[in-house]
């Protein structure tokens, strides 16, 4: 073979090289259970010739570890709340994308739509993240064990119901909680000379608990299992569905403190290799079948239609940047441990 037959044959393939990763490269996700159901990923892997690699998280501390390992390097297109998401542009983990590549963006709700007004995501008008999904985080009674439902985030303090109470594994959330039980007017920005009394009326918590879950499928075989008189949903209506639909005889309140809520967004990550292909995922995960799966299986909210609590002006509080993550973490798990309060 002559060189410049060689020169020519490489120049074709160098062309091709584009369209051959996007017919049929790998894409890998990271995301939360429900959030990429394997019959839906087989659409999309038939649809786009290529091959979905997802990998599911149960906690942000558990999210954060793996994005950190080699700085997004191990994903293309991963879900967090925007309060993660803000911090994660921050480490450079999370890369700009092109919203005019996900054009199902034009069927979300006007205030998903309004990606400037949503914290976190754009920096100096560009755009990192784009709303996927979001649920408030109330609280979740056996109503054979209340006479009347809870009002405060402090019921889950309540020694009556000491052994029957069940709460989620995540250093920052239980932090927040516990600020809001307290009666701290911010429950992410914890003063530094308020952790010590936070982190020990989280010692309380520990003690009154029966467990900490991690998923929603978790959760409702406890609460099931050991009859839980109360819980707080960190999943929100997904395990008020998940429960219903196990025969459990439920209510579902927002605290007086007002719930903490989440809002999941698609971003890609520093390590994306065919940024074609993830612009496509998420747009695909905006198509009304795959919106509506997430709702109708999950009971997840989309941001193709208004959930439940966001039509009746409950009082809710989207989560925001913490001031302390690494802090929280590392004393949550001193409290998880065992230690006594005056360890802390």
């Amino acid at each position: 073979m002559s060189i410049s037959t060689f020169l020519s044959r490489l120049l074709l393939l160098l062309i091709a090289l584009p369209a051959l990763a996007s017919a049929g490269g790998t894409l890998r996700v990271l995301a939360w259970p429900g959030y990429a159901d394997a019959d839906l990923v087989r659409q999309f892997e038939k649809r786009h010739d290529a091959r979905v690699e997802v990998t599911l998280v149960s906690t942000d501390d558990d999210m954060r570890e793996r994005l950190r390992k080699h700085n997004g390097g191990d994903f293309d297109v991963f879900a967090a709340n925007t309060a993660e998401i803000s911090q994660y542009i921050e480490q450079g983990i999370s890369v700009a994308l092109d919203p005019a590549a996900i054009p199902n963006t034009k069927q979300q709700l006007a205030r998903f739509r309004d990606l400037a007004a949503i914290p976190g995501i754009v920096r100096n008008g560009v755009v990192y993240a784009i709303p996927y999904t979001y649920s408030e985080m109330g609280l979740i009674y056996d109503r054979a064990q209340f006479g009347a439902p809870p009002s405060s985030i402090s019921a889950l303090w309540d020694a009556r119901h000491k052994g029957r109470v069940l709460a989620f594994q995540d250093s920052t959330h239980n932090f927040s909680i516990a600020a809001q039980a307290l009666g701290m007017k911010d429950p992410f920005q914890i003063a530094p000379g308020e952790f010590t009394r936070v982190a020990r009326h989280l010692v309380g918590l520990r003690r009154n608990v029966l467990s900490f879950y991690s998923t929603p499928e978790e959760a409702t075989e406890l609460f099931i299992r050991h009859r839980a008189a109360l819980m707080f949903a960190n999943f929100g209506a997904q395990q008020v569905e998940q429960l219903r639909r196990a025969g459990a005889d439920i209510g579902y309140v927002i605290p007086n403190e007002g719930a903490l809520a989440w809002l999941d967004c698609w971003s890609l990550a520093h390590g994306v290799r065919d940024r074609k292909l993830a612009h496509a995922w998420i747009d695909f995960t905006l198509e009304r079948a795959f919106s509506r799966a997430l709702t109708s299986r999950h009971g997840l909210a989309n941001t193709l239609e208004a959930s439940l609590f966001m039509q009746a002006g409950a009082n809710i509080i989207w989560l925001a940047k913490v001031e302390q993550p690494a802090r929280r973490a590392a004393l949550w798990r001193k409290i998880f441990s065992g230690d006594l309060p005056q360890e802390l």
